[in-house]
């Protein structure tokens, strides 16, 4: 039998089956070690495990859930030429006016997520020009919901919730996270709302077309797919400009293609659950 360690003139010498063996040993214990730390590091940071950030139930309380089932949807169905838009993060006055005054030319309905703190603010800029629109909850501050827990994501929803309906006229049943983040709380939040939460299929690629509206249309209505959800924005940098220029070019696009433009809600309607305001 080899033996694997062998003495030689009084000094240690370890065969390479031997190091590996401990080298191994060594690694899961540091392993071990650095779990352990984290563990203790994160008690220590007094995270709270249930309504936490991940957490998707309130620990061992009765669970306010409205009806406790929650849709989350990307897209539509593909069995008609419909497309939904919809404009993130407004109102303000800088775009939004714009943007309402471009779809009312073409009788375009779409779907704006609102932030409740702008739209409390600036609730002049959409009360009665909502009429063949709908509105989202978008949050009140646009802050990542992900990062809160679930009594805080809850209190967030519900003040903007209530902003929106005011400025709006109707009560939001759409819900839309600030940057497509979910999380535990964000859906136990959302669920406890009763609201349907939409995210999107395609965004406007701004970047890829700096100074370029017919261009970046152009792609737009080559990307546009049956059911799809389209993201756009009405606030931010000017960037953001060169997609709600082209946006004429882009309806008149996707017409020229057979598309019909709808609300979420309405393109929703076959799919599952009808999703009604109030």
């Amino acid at each position: 039998m080899e033996r694997e360690r062998a003495v030689s003139g009084g000094t240690g010498r370890w065969s390479r089956r031997t190091v590996l063996r401990q080298a191994a040993l060594l690694a899961g214990g540091a392993t071990l070690a650095t779990s352990a730390t984290q563990g203790r590091s994160l008690l220590r940071r007094g995270e709270p495990l249930p309504d936490g950030p991940v957490s998707a139930t309130s620990g061992n309380l009765r669970q306010e859930v409205g009806r406790g089932v929650l849709s989350i949807t990307w897209a539509g169905g593909r069995s008609g030429n419909r497309v939904a838009l919809t404009f993130d993060d407004g109102p303000r006055p800088q775009w939004t006016p714009m943007v309402l005054d471009t779809l009312d030319r073409y009788a375009v309905p779409a779907t704006f997520f609102l932030v409740g703190e702008r739209a409390r603010r600036h609730a002049d800029l959409v009360r009665g020009r909502l009429g063949r629109h709908e509105v989202g909850n978008h949050s009140w501050a646009h802050q990542d919901l992900a990062r809160l827990d679930a009594p805080a994501v809850h209190e967030d929803l519900c003040r903007a919730h209530e902003a929106v309906a005011e400025a709006a006229g109707v009560p939001p049943r759409l819900f839309r996270p600030p940057y497509g983040h979910l999380g535990g709380a964000v859906l136990h939040a959302a669920v406890r709302l009763d609201y349907r939460l939409v995210l999107w299929s395609l965004q406007m690629v701004e970047r890829e077309y700096p100074d370029d509206p017919v261009g970046h249309a152009r792609r737009i209505v080559a990307d546009v797919r049956p059911g799809t959800i389209l993201l756009a924005h009405d606030v931010g940098t000017r960037r953001r400009r060169v997609a709600l220029d082209g946006l004429p070019l882009l309806i008149t696009g996707l017409r020229d293609r057979g598309y019909e433009f709808v609300t979420v809600s309405q393109m929703l309607q076959n799919d599952g659950p009808a999703v009604t305001a109030g």
